[in-house]
């Protein structure tokens, strides 16, 4: 029969997520749950317990003292938990034969038109390439992916990865615009043009960084989320943006008006975990992509 005195490990994840996150409700809203479910599951475990982990403030809830001894244990648990899922889920992908890619979602389009996955999913018929489209960088660690095509700089020492191509970067507008306004012809008359830039959610992103510095005083006249939506505000004439050399020179309707721009340039990589990276069916994409290094690059590059 079932014990009824041993600890349910399932509430500890309340408790974590509460000392996380300094209320009930943004732990409920981080667990997908209610309010109430965290309340009623944090008070399940300080009854078992016998002590109060946490006090409830009118800001918010703080950890007891004792609440504070037990937080690294639990956290550790946690941690084991997250282990043990992402262990299973591995596991399921190995059999399914499944390889989850994250890269941007316009080199999705260019990858899926070159027919370069036809070819893979021809020379090996168990293993099947899912795409993540992110123009941010997923966690590899935490199970977002099983590999990153990524340009940029990778400063995480965990992954390790193959240099494919170079990521160029140039300045576009619409053959619309250009009749209409004209174009620049230096990097410091950008601040003359209504420009396309990055909501705050890509702040960080070296294309936004890089208009700061040179067009600090500019006009921006529509934010986006993601490079396609750069691309698409271009298109239709809204302004000015730098854009991938890949996907403005595949554009009959821009016209590169400056660069490529060297400050922008980085480098494609295909990344993985060193433990991932030797599973078979990442290990048979990793192969296949530098076997076929030639016709990636003009998809990356342009």
């Amino acid at each position: 029969m079932h014990n009824r005195t041993m600890l349910d490990w399932d509430d500890l994840k309340y408790f974590v997520a509460v000392a996380r996150h300094g209320s009930t409700l943004a732990a409920g809203r981080a667990l997908q749950v209610d309010q109430s479910t965290v309340q009623r599951r944090l008070a399940a475990l300080e009854r078992h317990i016998g002590r109060p982990l946490t006090l409830r403030h009118p800001s918010g809830y703080r950890l007891t003292a004792f609440g504070q001894e037990m937080l690294p244990a639990a956290q550790e648990v946690e941690r084991a938990a997250l282990a043990f899922e992402q262990a299973l889920a591995d596991s399921k992908r190995n059999a399914a034969g499944v390889i989850r890619m994250t890269c941007p979602e316009p080199l999705v389009n260019r990858l899926t038109r070159s027919g370069l996955l036809d070819r893979f999913h021809a020379r090996h018929p168990a293993f099947r390439v899912e795409f993540v489209m992110s123009d941010k960088y997923l966690d590899l660690r935490h199970g977002d992916a099983d590999v990153a095509l990524r340009s940029g700089d990778t400063v995480d020492g965990a992954l390790v990865g193959r240099k494919l191509g170079d990521s160029l970067w140039a300045v576009y507008a619409s053959r619309t615009y250009v009749a209409r306004h004209g174009q620049p012809a230096r990097i410091e008359e950008l601040a003359d043009h209504p420009l396309v830039g990055f909501d705050d959610t890509m702040a960080n992103h070296r294309a936004a960084s890089w208009l700061r510095e040179v067009a600090p005083q500019a006009h921006i006249v529509a934010r986006n989320d993601s490079v396609l939506g750069l691309l698409l505000s271009v298109k239709a004439g809204v302004g000015i943006a730098p854009l991938p050399t890949a996907l403005g020179d595949a554009e009959p309707d821009l016209v590169r008006v400056l660069g490529p721009v060297p400050e922008l340039a980085r480098i494609w990589r295909l990344l993985a975990l060193p433990e991932v990276r030797r599973t078979p069916r990442v290990s048979a994409l990793f192969d296949f992509m530098v076997e076929e290094i030639d016709a990636l690059r003009p998809i990356i590059t342009g």
